[in-house]
């Protein structure tokens, strides 16, 4: 018996499948949108202040509500709905805080305390997927000489963290960043040594362990956030181990030491927060360095369509360091 679609055979006598001829309506690209956001770019932390700038214009940020607690030194994730804010150093305690903070992008208001990680850790890094936030390393008197915990965290309920893999090694700040499918941690800090150049990668899909995928090209502890592309990683803010104000990028497609350097900062400095939105990065705040004594209020943006230098597009509320970003 012959099977046919239109008149088309589609299976022959000798029940082979023939496909002569394939009619699709359109294609579509899949897009990093969870990490890519289109209306707001969000600073969080470093106080407890959560600052709000367009990525439509270039614009001063606005103060849009208060986190939970006044803390620094944390990770950020950002759903469709909401950004979040997780672990960090709050002074009020003293000390590391396991709270994960939730405030919603629909209106301006303040963030509300939705559950905890796994241990109570500062130096965090912030991982993205479309359907949960992520964790990992960070540091501790718990997590000496730094955590090599990979956490993650539901979004489509208030929860607490779990533990769902382990980082190559203990480690703390670094560049955190999201793909499709994986999310990266890149350099960091470490007393083994105290400076680290590795990648790693961990996916999305399933529970597992990192592996290391590549290197930077230079030693690098001082950062909070991380840049995502629909295909590469950005990192900027670099101490290594002095002030430095490159922008540089490594790619999400093929694993290895595909680092390189394409453009500059306006100004040399480290522990700022990271935004994304569908064609640009954004660095916001951070420490003047050296002499890493002036803390900054600006906004710089840069293509992810071509290599180019940033440019200052606008102020923070005020001067502040430690903090991380998010978007929608």
């Amino acid at each position: 018996m012959v099977y046919r679609v239109n008149r088309d055979p589609i299976i022959d006598n000798d029940r082979v499948l023939r496909v002569d001829r394939m009619r699709v309506g359109s294609f579509s690209q899949l897009s990093n949108s969870h990490m890519q956001g289109t209306t707001s770019g969000y600073t969080s932390g470093g106080n407890n202040v959560i600052d709000k700038f367009p990525l439509s214009s270039d614009a001063n940020a606005t103060d849009v509500g208060d986190l939970t607690l006044s803390r620094n030194a944390l990770a950020s994730q950002s759903s469709s709905s909401n950004g979040y804010s997780s672990g960090g150093f709050a002074p009020s305690i003293p000390g590391q805080t396991n709270v994960i903070d939730k405030f919603p992008f629909s209106s301006d208001g303040n963030a509300s305390d939705v559950g905890d990680l796994t241990n109570a850790f500062n130096r965090v890094v912030g991982q993205s997927s479309t359907t949960h936030g992520y964790v990992s390393g960070g540091f501790g008197p718990t997590s000496f000489p730094g955590s090599n915990i990979i956490q993650k965290f539901t979004y489509a309920s208030d929860a607490n963290a779990t533990d769902v893999g382990d980082l190559t090694f203990g480690k703390y700040y670094g560049s955190g960043h999201s793909s499709l499918s994986n999310g990266y941690f890149a350099g960091g800090g470490s007393y083994q040594p105290t400076y680290i150049t590795t990648i790693d990668k961990f996916p999305f899909a399933s529970d597992a362990n990192a592996t290391n995928v590549g290197n930077i090209d230079r030693l690098s502890q001082d950062w909070n956030g991380g840049i995502s592309s629909d295909l590469s990683g950005y990192m900027s803010d670099l101490r290594a181990p002095s002030g430095r104000k490159d922008i540089t990028k490594f790619s999400f497609t093929v694993d290895g030491d595909t680092q390189s350097e394409v453009g500059d900062l306006s100004q040399s400095r480290e522990e700022g927060a990271g935004q994304n939105s569908t064609a640009s990065g954004y660095v916001s705040g951070g420490l003047a360095s050296p002499p890493f004594s002036n803390t900054v209020n600006t906004i710089d943006k840069f293509p992810f369509s071509a290599d180019a230098d940033a440019t200052d597009v606008g102020d923070l509320t005020r001067n502040i360091i430690n903090m991380v970003g998010q978007q929608v």
